[in-house]
């Protein structure tokens, strides 16, 4: 499901919600999932367990001329069902875009993972110019779901 402001993957990953949720909610293993290939390591962030939390990761990419840090605020926190958070500039309060995992159980072993990426909050004209969103690609956003299935199966 795509629209010209947002990307939504959707995969079942034969393992609990809770399982996929255990790896999710830590930040320091956001590195392995990432297929966009920007994410580089934390810089510091504890365990999700509730909206407001910050998490700060360290980053890469020609899009920013190179390394460059982003602040991950939690907007959206329901155990083994839901993780959302915005992301921005270290520093800097959120523009609108936001990063959304739901995880609907299909069983004690099977669930369907969605993630989406969406920038329709993104108002500012400047930023949008500047940025080509979307930044991450649908392809690799998949890639993303089989990095997930890959370490809850390890």
């Amino acid at each position: 499901m795509n629209d010209d402001r947002k990307i939504t993957v959707t995969r079942t990953i034969d393992a609990s919600a809770s399982d996929l949720f255990e790896v999710l909610s830590l930040p320091e293993r956001h590195v392995e999932l990432d297929g966009s290939g920007f994410v580089r390591g934390i810089d510091h962030g504890d365990r999700i367990t509730e909206t407001g939390q910050k998490f700060t990761m360290n980053m890469s990419g020609d899009h920013m001329g190179g390394d460059y840090q982003t602040d991950n605020h939690v907007t959206g926190y329901d155990k083994d069902h839901l993780l959302a958070w915005e992301t921005a500039p270290a520093g800097t309060e959120p523009p609108g875009w936001q990063w959304v995992w739901e995880l609907i159980p299909q069983g004690p072993d099977s669930t369907e993972v969605r993630h989406t990426y969406d920038w329709s909050k993104v108002t500012d004209q400047e930023l949008l110019k500047k940025v080509s969103f979307p930044l991450v690609e649908e392809s690799q956003l998949e890639e993303t779901l089989n990095r997930l299935a890959a370490a809850v199966s390890a």
